[in-house]
């Protein structure tokens, strides 16, 4: 079992006045650090890291998408500024990620990992990870799903199969799922059932009218608050706002489509 350390003071209940037992996880597509003045400036992305102040992130896009796929953050002065981890992957030489999908951590125990390829026509994946925080079991999924209906459909279908057949565990998804129904016609009906999720506006981040980022929790967590995370920051660093939410992990409990 492994350990991500934050080197900082803040605790969730001085930081938010929640049950002691919860946490903030965030999604963020954060477009390569090319924010919306066509610059690259993964600095940026890392303040807006900062602001959030969150315990449990998924970052998409963490990577340049072609040559050697270089990761494109400063891992080091991420870590300075927030106290996260990454989640140790089995990489490309120079990537951050897998298939652009990155967990950043603190404060809690890393069990196991696993990188998961997902069907369609342009190469998608997510990263699936066990962990123990405050002493409770939780799963944590992260993904980007593609752009067209077919392939999203597919893709969650695939990743309800995974959870299917992993141990029970209290499980979140994180990620831009590219989707912003809730309808039957949602690719994500596969996932559905057992997590309708909140649609939260974050996609353009100047003038967000697209729920795309989303985080779906199971039966098994209670989602105590979500909202995007909407600053001048945000708006500037990126093509997408982030989204966060505060969740308690129940003890036990069923995986996300069991």
């Amino acid at each position: 079992m492994s350990r991500t350390t934050s080197h900082l003071a803040t605790t969730d209940t001085a930081r938010a006045g929640v049950d002691p037992g919860a946490f903030r996880i965030a999604s963020y597509n954060m477009h390569k650090g090319v924010g919306a003045d066509g610059r690259r400036d993964p600095g940026r992305i890392a303040g807006v890291l900062a602001e959030i102040d969150a315990d449990i992130v998924a970052l998409q896009e963490a990577d340049r998408r072609f040559g050697d796929m270089a990761g494109v953050l400063d891992l080091d002065a991420v870590r300075e500024l927030t106290g996260l981890i990454p989640v140790p992957l089995e990489r490309r030489a120079r990537a951050h990620g897998w298939r652009g999908n990155l967990i950043l951590l603190r404060d809690t125990d890393v069990e196991h990992v696993e990188q998961i390829d997902l069907p369609g026509l342009e190469p998608r994946g997510a990263v699936m990870v066990d962990v123990i925080r405050a002493g409770r079991p939780l799963r944590v999924v992260a993904a980007h799903l593609g752009l067209l209906r077919r392939s999203r459909l597919a893709q969650a279908q695939a990743l309800s199969e995974v959870l299917r057949a992993a141990p029970p565990r209290p499980t979140l998804l994180a990620g831009d799922l590219n989707e912003w129904r809730l309808t039957r016609r949602s690719s994500l009906e596969p996932l559905m059932p057992h997590a309708p999720g909140a649609l939260v506006k974050s996609f353009p981040a100047r003038r967000p009218m697209l729920a795309l980022d989303r985080i779906l929790a199971c039966p098994d967590t209670d989602v105590i608050d979500m909202a995007s995370h909407d600053t001048p920051l945000a708006r500037l660093a990126s093509d997408h706002l982030p989204v966060k939410a505060w969740i308690r992990a129940r003890e036990g409990g069923a995986a996300l489509s069991a």
